[in-house]
């Protein structure tokens, strides 16, 4: 498995803007057969500041997921309302690390 965590920080007057585009990409994402798990996450303390925590089933149905058109579309929405720019962080879990395998 390959988590991926995405901090974005979004303009002001954008919230709605955001949201919208990672709707599009949320709902696509959840139909892709590589992928696990996709969050969108808000910081309580900071309405700009988002988390987007995305499990995939490995690094190769990442690169699937970032040629859909859902992914496309909502990246062209979002990157004119970003207030810098997106920062990921990757995590790899290999089950047999927990198995003894």
């Amino acid at each position: 498995m390959l988590i991926q965590m995405v901090s974005i920080n979004v303009k002001p007057g954008h919230i709605e803007e955001f949201l919208e585009a990672f709707r599009i990409n949320y709902e696509g994402t959840r139909l892709e057969p590589g992928n696990l798990r996709f969050d969108v996450l808000r910081n309580p303390d900071d309405e700009h500041s988002f988390v987007v925590y995305e499990v995939f089933k490995s690094s190769d149905a990442l690169d699937e997921h970032r040629k859909t058109p859902h992914y496309r579309e909502c990246v062209r929405r979002i990157d004119p309302i970003l207030a810098g720019p997106r920062t990921k962080t990757f995590y790899k879990v290999e089950m047999a690390d927990f198995l003894g395998a």
